[in-house]
């Protein structure tokens, strides 16, 4: 069920054998995101729980377990935005469903980030994760 875009990244990682190369890969998929408008920056899409400034907009077509699950981020902190896109490329296109069936940690410990982010970076992170299983389950009426 992984995604090719994740799995690109995956590979990426793999082949950057140095972490200072793999956060410069990080902050670079995060520079591809385009920005989210300032309009949709409200309380409602900010994800607590992050040291930065984080927002997820949800995009999602249909209704249902089969609702097929999008959406934008942005982030105020490069090395954030990266992780943004990259939980993008785990997540993006999977129907509400296959989102809550995804195992985050597993998925992304096979990218080593677990071992190498801080402990603030580490619970935005699953902040993030846990934001976007909140909205795949109200999407799936689970």
């Amino acid at each position: 069920m992984a995604r090719e875009a994740f799995e690109e990244i995956a590979e990426t990682f793999e082949f950057l054998d140095d972490w200072e190369d793999r956060y410069r890969h990080v902050i670079e998929l995060g520079r591809e995101l385009p920005p989210l408008d300032d309009a949709v920056k409200v309380p409602a899409t900010k994800v607590e729980g992050c040291a930065s400034q984080v927002w997820l907009l949800p995009r999602i077509e249909g209704t249902g377990p089969n609702a097929v699950f999008d959406f934008q981020g942005e982030s105020d902190a490069m090395i954030v935005q990266g992780l943004i896109a990259i939980l993008h490329a785990l997540y993006s296109g999977l129907t509400a469903e296959e989102v809550l069936e995804v195992d985050a940690p597993a998925e992304l410990g096979r990218l080593g980030l677990n071992d190498h982010l801080s402990a603030q970076r580490s619970n935005g992170l699953r902040a993030m994760v846990e934001r976007i299983r909140k909205l795949a389950g109200e999407a799936a009426g689970a």
